[in-house]
């Protein structure tokens, strides 16, 4: 097997002051093959804008050891960024320019040739169906326009691995649904993806592995459904039409030991902790012993990255507990 595009290994970055450092990566182990879609999963502050940061060259590391196409970050940053490109939480494009001076200009600014800039460019507008507004401002340009534009820059000289930092915050269902849609396709063509993002369904729908990022390690990593299986657990709801029925049948199911997953354990519709799914789904359901008219609906809610998060990932702001601040 070929190396990992990535691989990062006992990585650690401290920031801040000599009186107040910030020990913000504690130790990050990564890999990212070719072609594949890494996320990362983190609570705000946990290091994933830093780590992004770190890997493209853009802070300096402690400890450890990053290896990019075969270059290493310590002794050669400058290959390094020649084998990367990083797409920010905010577009970059210039808004005075038009969509195709803002590649041809970054074209440039990558090495190209004017003749291979213009070339470059017309292939990524029609690619990422920019065509139409190719010669309009970008300050008349939706967010998502935008944010394709700002993608489309990053790929004028196409990198070995593209960094994706919360790539659709802010965008419309709809323009989120482009931009998912284009990063399946850039990973399709080769690209090694690490995308970092606040949107579990995001990080869901994408990713072929997830790292969960918290206090500045990664604490678990495995494809979405691993991870679902191993933090989340299916959840058996039944719906009443009246409380008093539902609340019966909470009594009912507590004293055969089922564990209720509301805290606060009241309204029409109980849900119920399923590990066994449909088997326990099935048991539960011959539990009640009232009137079959009692109950509207019955579903199973298989485990999500929701509980993927709240069982690992929320972990609190470790840039503000290394200052001793409350997050």
């Amino acid at each position: 097997m070929s190396d990992p595009t990535l691989e990062v290994r006992d990585l650690h970055c401290e920031l801040g002051s000599r009186s107040s450092r910030a020990h913000i990566l504690r130790g990050v182990n990564l890999n990212i093959e070719a072609g594949s879609i890494v996320a990362v999963l983190g609570a705000n502050g946990a290091g994933k804008t830093t780590l992004v940061n770190v890997l493209s060259t853009l802070l300096p590391f402690t400890k450890g050891s990053v290896r990019i196409d075969g270059h290493d970050l310590a002794t050669d940053p400058a290959g390094i960024r020649q084998s990367i490109a990083l797409t920010g939480q905010y577009a970059a494009v210039d808004p005075i320019l038009t969509g195709r001076e803002n590649l041809r200009y970054f074209g440039l600014l990558s090495g190209l040739t004017r003749a291979e800039a213009a070339e470059r460019a017309a292939e990524l507008l029609s690619q990422f169906g920019l065509e139409g507004a190719a010669d309009r401002r970008v300050s008349d340009y939706s967010g998502g326009m935008r944010r394709r534009l700002d993608i489309a820059v990053s790929l004028m000289v196409p990198p070995s691995l593209l960094f994706l930092d919360e790539p659709t915050t802010g965008l419309d269902p709809a323009s989120r649904a482009d931009v998912w849609a284009m990063i399946k396709d850039l990973s399709h063509s080769g690209t090694a993806i690490l995308l970092t993002t606040q949107y579990l369904e995001e990080a869901d729908a994408l990713a072929d592995r997830i790292a969960v990022l918290a206090e500045g390690v990664v604490i678990d990593e495995g494809t979405p459904q691993e991870l679902k299986g191993r933090y989340g657990t299916p959840l058996c709801t039944v719906t009443f039409r009246e409380d008093a029925d539902a609340d019966t049948f909470r009594r009912t199911i507590t004293a055969e030991g089922y564990e209720l997953a509301d805290e606060a354990q009241a309204g029409p519709a109980p849900r119920v902790i399923a590990p066994n799914g449909y088997r326990d789904m099935v048991h539960i359901l011959s539990l009640w012993n009232g009137s079959e008219d009692a109950i509207i609906d019955a579903a199973m809610t298989p485990p999500s990255l929701d509980d993927v998060y709240m069982a690992v990932a929320d972990s609190g702001d470790v840039a503000q507990k290394a200052s001793g601040e409350k997050p």
